[in-house]
């Protein structure tokens, strides 16, 4: 910092080679070679200086480029852009230029990074300790000249004691600003870079645009109706995707239905809230229903099952497997029935004999009707029954069953 004050210092040995920017080392300077010489490895980033000293970038370009003419910095690192876009600081050296030891008459020995002082003239010791005292005191920055607000810093006071009333001689604002509203305050206020949260109303706005956007029957719909009738299931956090499910898992929207249909969707809606007041029970919902819009694409593009031949039974799996489809399509499955139907040829209940295509007949049926589902769970166990038709079926169909009750009983 002493050899910094002292190329900074007029009349000196170092000019500014450039003819744009600064004119020469000023106060700037100074501040930027003190926070360099703070740093514990010199590696600067023009980002954090600018930010730190409160200056723009390319201000803080221009003194580094001093710096290193003036042979203050030295490059031991020159930084530049590196993978992923990412910006590398430039790591420097300070250092001692030679002109600084010529003009004080300081002896040096050794070339280079090995170059030490070993002494100095005694004619320049007064000036050597005048530029140390000026070194060990922190730089700071200079005040304005000028008021921010480009105005005077008092306000002008008229009148007095001897006036008859003070008010007379007081002077009028202006006619434009008063017009046009100007403001008087020296400091404006900034404005918040934060984004902002929403509250409780448009967090429900939020919800009733993204129904309206992304449901195909509530395009007509209006916002603020939409968003008074899922008010609830906003407060409680739902996604759009499982109000839609909520109101869709009763059965399909039709033409005729979706007519009005904000009050169709708070029909469907009433109570649903409470109904599905966990997130695990909403998101088995919405997976219950994603399953179903499946399979009803798959219905429509023709595809089924090819069903088994009533004459051809193979085994007594392939036998029971008629006897549960005969049994199904009457809707008079009982557990009685269903014990038989899958009983082994021993006597016991066994899953183990059935095949791949009798396990996946199995599971359609279960997730067309939910009382299939019960029914096994009744003829064959929870154990066996989960076996044979996984847990999402089971919970699923204990979902919709819960729903067409009038008691609201737990659903596992």
């Amino acid at each position: 910092m002493t050899s910094v004050h002292w190329a900074a210092a007029p009349n000196t040995g170092y000019t500014p080679t450039r003819n744009h920017g600064p004119r020469g080392m000023n106060a700037t300077t100074l501040l930027i070679a003190q926070e360099c010489a703070n740093l514990k490895e010199c590696r600067p980033g023009i980002a954090y200086l600018a930010r730190k000293l409160r200056i723009s970038e390319r201000t803080v370009e221009y003194h580094l480029g001093m710096l290193r003419e003036a042979g203050l910095l030295v490059y031991r690192t020159k930084g530049g852009r590196v993978a992923h876009g990412r910006d590398e600081a430039s790591v420097y050296e300070r250092t001692i230029p030679v002109a600084f030891d010529e003009a004080h008459g300081i002896r040096t020995i050794g070339e280079g990074v090995h170059r030490r002082p070993v002494g100095a003239a005694d004619t320049a010791r007064k000036a050597l300790g005048k530029l140390a005292r000026k070194a060990a005191r922190k730089v700071r920055r200079p005040r304005r000249r000028t008021p921010v607000s480009g105005q005077g810093r008092c306000t002008l006071m008229e009148g007095g004691s001897t006036g008859a009333f003070p008010a007379a001689s007081s002077i009028p604002p202006s006619e434009t600003k008063l017009a046009i509203g100007d403001s008087s305050h020296p400091t404006q206020k900034k404005a918040t870079s934060r984004p902002r949260t929403l509250n409780r109303v448009g967090r429900r706005h939020q919800l009733a645009r993204e129904l309206i956007d992304n449901v195909p029957w509530l395009s007509r719909a209006s916002a603020p109706r939409i968003a008074w009738i899922a008010r609830h299931c906003a407060d409680a956090g739902w996604q759009w995707q499982e109000v839609q499910a909520a109101a869709e898992e009763r059965g399909p929207i039709d033409d005729m239905d979706s007519r009005r249909p904000s009050g169709l969707l708070a029909y469907r809606l009433k109570g649903v809230h409470e109904l599905y007041a966990s997130t695990k029970a909403r998101h088995l919902m919405l997976t219950a229903w994603e399953d179903s819009r499946i399979r009803e694409r798959i219905r429509h593009q023709g595809w089924d099952t090819p069903a088994a031949i009533p004459g051809q039974r193979t085994d007594t799996a392939a036998a029971a497997m008629d006897d549960i489809r005969a049994a199904r399509h009457t809707q008079t499955v009982s557990a009685a029935d269903l014990a038989a139907a899958t009983e082994h040829h021993q006597g016991d209940t066994n899953i183990e004999t059935l095949t791949r295509a009798e396990v996946l007949e199995h599971r359609k049926f279960a997730a067309d009707d939910p009382t299939y589902v019960r029914n096994l769970l009744a003829a064959l166990g929870d154990r066996d029954a989960r076996r044979l038709l996984t847990n999402r079926l089971v919970d699923q169909a204990l979902v919709l069953l819960r729903l067409n009750t009038t008691e609201l009983a737990p659903a596992f």
